[in-house]
């Protein structure tokens, strides 16, 4: 029989964690948290110094039931929740909930779910952190009193069913700070002026740009200063005045952090925060390998450290000599360095194994968790590897005073990059007949390139790069940036179009409330510093109920202010074209559990609803009717006729507007490429 009962978070966890340790241990899974605030108040205790009131989460009665059982039989009883603060906090509610105070108890936490890893951990067992715990209950508590005051005034002076969020607040504040800058955004206009040069002997022309004079750079504003240039560049001679050689290197990258994946596989693989973490989830607490059982393939997901074990280390560099050669294994390796707290019992983001090739594993994975795993595999295997070198050359080329330049470089030991490339490093540079330019080097002036440009406006934020302001300004933590974004597009603050985000007339109503009523919690200073109370609670710096102390009375006083004197705003809902065929109203688009749908304005007299399809603009094929967006059962996207089931139209492909210009059929968007529909006719072109 067990004498010994391991607890775990996740059930999918449980198999594999078993298989590790044998018979002697039994591992059950507590489902996440089993302990929480209730929802229905607030559930802090401000009589009795902020004291948190928690109670069992409903539907967690039967799992602890089970685990008291469990726990009856066990000599010693590890907890072996997530190794982060949360995991902290719910392996304390764990021992709280199953009475273990006269139990033997023992922490463990593992970075990765390897037979290796799982069994240090027992031999490294401790006791629970409690300031790790507290600076957990800190955050929960700070989250609760802002979510549960401020919600409440949204729902009365805006709309019912809003939120604020301490984190969320911030992040909304950030896109709508954005939103401003774009639209004060005042174009300036600038000129670019190109010269294309012959060289006898040779068949490609050498194109340099214009730098200024002999005395420094000159930015050309407008045209009549670009005619002045070329004036002065009539009938000048063009001497090669300067070649320099050099060498450059390209730094191998750091592995990933949280908020470094996050980024990437939204740039490379088009893929949300959310689904990241989900399938990252995935490939931590393990895979079903042929051979091998389940395993977990990559380390822990919620990491802001860029540090790697020395086994990790040795095991990579082994590899890349054997694999890549003895100049590719890097000997040593740079790490991130910031002023920020690192939680630096966390490693980086690796593969567990990095003779797990994604080639080995391509078989036992899913298309999606193959992708992200090859991402990380690779990122790892470069951030261990050497750095590439280019062979540079710069030529300078006056005339007349005047300064054109060209430069190109060329990959001479590609090191890292025989592994991992992203879009800058595809970008080969023109001039491959710069090489062979010397001073002697005869130009023969063929013809300016005159451009007209104007400077552009900051870009929308998407969600990598909104993850990277958070992690930039200290808001927010690995855990919460996924959770942060989600929120705001599920409350419709925020609204996604082709990866940008764009601030909703909801979302502006309630950013300007909350910069109003609450300056300081929507202050990205404020946030960021608490951000580092948190960490000096973790660290037993301060204790957690004086930050809290020191933050409600300002927030009591702030909501009190606000009910007196903030007015109400009305958002009217944005209204269809549909009219309701019941009391021949113009049918309103609202929003359900389930998404958008169609209501009568007239409620409560007129109760009627309908399905809401979102037209494209394109006319059905078969009928003339508007091709709109739906979902079969399972979920999956398709483009449909309005007209269903008369009309039986659908296609898997987003219909473009544009019809074939050889046979007139539909076309379809695939990818960059616009397809034919009609098999027979063929056309495909460029979008």
């Amino acid at each position: 029989m067990a004498k010994y009962l391991v607890i775990v978070e996740s059930p999918a966890k449980v198999k594999t964690i078993k298989k590790f340790l044998g018979s002697n241990y039994e591992v059950l899974a507590s489902n996440g948290h089993v302990r929480d605030m209730p929802k229905s108040q607030m559930g802090i205790d401000f009589e009795n110094n902020y004291e948190p009131k928690y109670i069992t989460i409903r539907g967690k009665g039967d799992i602890l039931a089970k685990l008291r059982k469990e726990v009856k039989k066990a000599e010693k009883i590890y907890l072996a929740t997530d190794p982060d603060r949360e995991g902290e906090a719910i392996s304390w509610h764990l021992q709280v909930a199953l009475k273990l105070e006269d139990k033997k108890v023992y922490r463990i936490t593992f970075n990765e779910i390897t037979k290796n890893a799982v069994k240090e951990s027992l031999k490294n067992a401790r006791e629970i952190d409690m300031n790790l715990v507290d600076a957990q209950q800190a955050r929960r508590v700070l989250d609760r009193m802002v979510g549960y005051r401020i919600s409440p005034l949204l729902w009365d002076k805006i709309k019912r069913g809003l939120s604020a969020g301490r984190v969320q607040s911030v992040a909304l504040r950030i896109i709508c700070d954005r939103e401003d800058e774009i639209n004060a955004f005042i174009p300036e206009e600038y000129w670019t002026l190109d010269a294309t040069f012959q060289i006898p002997g040779e068949k490609k022309p050498l194109v340099a740009k214009y730098y200024g004079t002999e005395n420094g750079k000159v930015d050309i504003n407008s045209e009549e200063e670009l005619n002045k240039i070329l004036k002065e560049l009539e009938q000048a001679e063009y001497k090669v005045t300067d070649v320099k050689k050099g060498e450059r290197m390209k730094k191998a990258p750091l592995p990933f952090t949280t908020s470094t994946l996050q980024q990437e596989a939204s740039k490379v693989l088009n893929f949300s925060t959310q689904k990241t973490m989900r399938l990252a989830q995935q490939l931590y607490e393990g895979i079903e390998i042929k051979g091998s059982g389940t395993v977990g393939i990559i380390t822990y997901l919620r990491t802001d450290s860029t540090r790697v074990s020395d086994e990790a280390v040795s095991a990579a560099q082994e590899y890349i000599q054997q694999v890549y050669g003895a100049d590719y294994a890097a000997m040593e390796t740079t790490e991130k360095k910031n002023g920020q707290k690192i939680q630096d019992a966390h490693e980086a983001i690796r593969p567990t194994d990095i003779r797990n090739t994604p080639a080995n594993l391509k078989e036992s994975l899913s298309r999606d968790q193959f992708r992200l795993y090859q991402l990380i595999w690779k990122r790892f295997a470069a951030s261990r590897m050497t750095n590439a070198r280019y062979e540079t050359t710069s030529v300078k080329i006056g005339a007349n005073g005047h300064r054109f330049t060209v430069a190109a470089s060329k990959i001479v030991f590609d090191g890292f990059m025989s592994v991992y490339r992203d879009d800058e490093d595809d970008k080969t540079e023109a001039n491959t007949v710069v090489k062979d330019i010397t001073t002697d080097t005869k130009l023969m002036l063929e013809q300016f390139d005159k451009k007209q440009h104007f400077t552009q406006p900051p870009a929308h934020f998407t969600e990598a790069s909104l993850v990277r302001a958070l992690e930039e300004l200290g808001i927010g933590r690995p855990s919460t940036y996924a959770p942060t974004i989600t929120t705001i597009l599920a409350r419709r603050y925020v609204v996604k179009e082709d990866k940008n985000l764009y601030i909703s007339e909801l979302g502006e109503a309630v950013n300007n409330m909350m910069k109003t009523a609450f300056p300081s919690i929507v202050d990205v200073n404020f946030t960021a510093n608490m951000e580092a109370l948190l960490d000096k609670i973790g660290e037993g710096a301060i204790d957690w109920k004086t930050v809290v102390s020191n933050f409600y009375p300002d927030l009591d006083e702030a909501v009190n202010d606000a009910e007196k004197q903030l007015e109400k705003i009305n958002i009217a809902d944005e209204e269809s074209d549909e009219i309701c065929d019941v009391c021949g109203r113009r049918m309103v688009i609202k929003y359900g559990p389930h998404g958008k749908f169609l209501a009568c304005p007239g409620f409560p007299e007129c109760r009627n609803t309908k399905t809401y399809f979102e037209k494209i603009g394109v006319a059905c094929p078969k009928c003339g009717k508007d091709i709109v967006i739906r979902k079969s059962k399972k979920g999956r996207k398709y483009y449909g006729c309005e007209n269903n089931p008369e009309c039986d139209f659908m296609v898997w492909q987003r219909p473009a507007e544009e019809k074939c210009d050889k046979c007139g059929s539909l076309m379809l968007i695939k990818g960059n490429k616009l397809v034919c529909t009609k098999e027979e006719c063929g056309n495909i072109k460029n979008k």
